[in-house]
């Protein structure tokens, strides 16, 4: 059951990969929005799963990656191999300026400075000409190279879902590398691990890097996809909503990012659709709350622990 546990993620892929050309315009598009979320998702597991690092301000990178996507494009459009490196260069770079900083403290205030980080980044978008304002700005032509056009639904598709393979497979790696063990170290006790002679500030810094940058690749799909970004992609209720997804899935776990990303985003769309649920859909936040206090109070290891109340061990611990 566990070496089938290993396969299953490879297996979810290939059935999106068959299963693409027969979805409706809504599912594919609905689909494609649930791949980008999980890499979002994933890229913050690394800091908050991996490392023991909580951000509240992870979604500037998000943000910044959408916004260079869109500005780099230009009215004549660009070249996906100059966009994307681009977007993942843009959010890296602001993450080494925010980590290099707010690594520096510790607990709640570290939470706190890179709240302010990522509120910064916003009002930058919000309150100037360079990001068109609050209205945002439009993408003129999607990126494109060769035969991967992002016009294209069905480019579309397989670029989000080899994407998402990427991002999913990279942080596996990273997780079984010396790097990664070093990273679940600081998470358990980061004294122990700076007296053992491990430069501690350094791996966080590093692990704080990759994440931004793996979403600014996100922020890059979403760009892609929408055609417009706007300042509300950089603002902190997005940061909670993707901590809330990982947490919902289940902290320190790769496929609980992915989960928690699929089950937050279907919740959003369940409870703010009128044919299912009547008048209660004009109330959507509120249903949400409490379905995910309903969650996290029933299920403290997130959707995914569920397996483990399911199996014979899990039923006698």
């Amino acid at each position: 059951m566990k070496r089938f546990s290993y396969f299953l993620p490879l297996l979810c892929a290939i059935a999106l990969a068959v299963l693409g050309p027969m979805l409706s315009p809504y599912l594919s598009d609905l689909v494609v929005k649930v791949m980008i979320l999980s890499i979002f998702a994933l890229s913050l597991e690394l800091l908050v799963g991996m490392t023991g690092l909580v951000s509240l301000g992870h979604a500037a990178f998000y943000g910044i990656g959408a916004y260079a996507t869109v500005l780099g494009s230009g009215k004549d459009g660009g070249s996906l191999a100059v966009l994307l490196p681009l977007a993942m260069g843009c959010a890296a770079g602001y993450a080494l300026v925010t980590g290099a900083l707010s690594l520096r403290t510790r607990g709640v205030y570290f939470i706190m400075v890179t709240l302010a980080f990522a509120q910064m980044a916003f009002f930058v978008f919000h309150d100037t000409a360079l990001g068109g304002g609050s209205d945002g700005i439009y993408m003129y032509v999607r990126p494109a190279i060769g035969a991967l056009d992002m016009e294209n639904r069905s480019v579309q598709f397989y670029f989000v879902l080899a994407a998402l393979v990427f991002t999913y497979g990279f942080l596996a790696l990273i997780r079984r590398s010396r790097f990664g063990a070093a990273l679940a170290g600081i998470r358990v006790n980061e004294q122990r691990m700076r007296a053992a002679g491990f430069p501690v500030y350094g791996y966080k810094l590093a692990a704080f890097v990759i994440a931004g940058a793996l979403a600014g690749l996100a922020g890059f799909l979403v760009a892609s996809r929408d055609g417009v970004v706007n300042p509300e992609l950089l603002a902190w209720h997005n940061s909670g909503e993707v901590l809330l997804m990982i947490i919902l899935g289940g902290l320190g776990h790769l496929r609980g990012a992915v989960i928690g990303a699929v089950a937050f985003t279907l919740l959003k769309e369940l409870l703010s659709t009128h044919a299912l649920v009547g008048p209660l859909a004009d109330h959507w936040q509120l249903t949400l709350g409490l379905a995910i206090i309903a969650f996290v109070a029933l299920l403290p290891k997130g959707i995914i622990g569920i397996a483990s109340r399911l199996s014979p061990k899990g039923a006698a611990a």
